[in-house]
């Protein structure tokens, strides 16, 4: 059984992760599946719009942390899934259907969809900050999200769907069972658009979203390498171990003072 499975609605795609066991984590197989899947489906001209969601509890809890220490990186690695949703070759509108838990890599995914369905018993969670990652997409959060909003989530709040509905974050808040006819329904709806007046919408809009410039993206390097890299490899030690941290901060307790500065 695939991680990644599809199924094809004439002209709508529903990429499926499968991983129920782990949450949908995002370990290697999985991204380099959906790497393919999204290549595939970038370059098929009889597919227009594309559903991403997972299956079982959970739609994505992020990157599978077991994995990534087993292999003696505690940092995680990049992400070897291409980036179908604001890459400027694909301008094919993807809905994410978010059947549950959405969490770290699982939430940016959402944040790079287009249109949004969430069930209501969904939670959302970024949780880098709790263990000392600089959260790498943080951009998106700024992208889809009021400053104080953005900030709580980049410093680990949870949010339920109603919530998040309430923001304008998700588009539809749903019964569970009723997620995948709630996107199959905008799917439908989006292909009874004149195709260009499709394609030309969604370049334009996502070309007006603000995306983080070389300085900023120069600055999150920066402060990714700032400080207690130790209390990154104690948080996933805690984590594998089911056990509360004990996170000791900078190991020269100046280096709080000395946070890298935007150009």
């Amino acid at each position: 059984m695939s991680v990644v499975e599809t199924e094809q609605h004439g002209q709508v795609l529903v990429v499926r992760m499968n991983r129920p066991e782990r949450l949908n984590a995002l370990n290697h197989e999985i991204r380099v599946e959906l790497a393919r899947v999204w290549t595939e489906f970038r370059h098929d001209d009889g597919l227009e719009v594309a559903i991403l969601t997972g299956t079982g509890r959970a739609f994505c809890a992020g990157e599978d942390m077991k994995e990534s220490l087993a292999e003696k990186n505690p940092g995680g690695r990049p992400a070897l899934m291409e980036d179908p949703f604001n890459a400027g070759t694909l301008e094919k509108p993807v809905i994410a259907a978010v059947n549950g838990f959405a969490m770290g890599g699982g939430f940016m995914m959402v944040e790079r969809t287009d249109l949004r369905v969430a069930a209501s018993t969904a939670i959302f969670e970024v949780s880098e900050a709790k263990r000392w990652l600089l959260g790498g997409y943080n951009h998106g959060h700024m992208a889809n999200l009021a400053f104080p909003l953005a900030m709580e989530m980049a410093l680990g709040f949870r949010f339920t769907a109603e919530r998040f509905h309430q923001i304008g974050f998700i588009n539809r808040v749903v019964e569970p069972e009723k997620v995948m006819e709630e996107a199959m329904g905008m799917a439908l709806h989006l292909l009874t658009l004149p195709p260009a007046a499709r394609v030309n919408t969604v370049h334009m809009m996502r070309r007006m979203r603000p995306m983080p410039t070389p300085a900023q993206q120069k600055l999150a390097a920066a402060l990714h390498q700032h400080g207690a890299m130790g209390d990154l490899i104690e948080s996933r030690a805690a984590f594998a171990e089911k056990r509360r941290p004990n996170f000791k901060g900078w190991e020269d307790p100046r280096d709080r003072y000395r946070m890298p500065q935007m150009d």
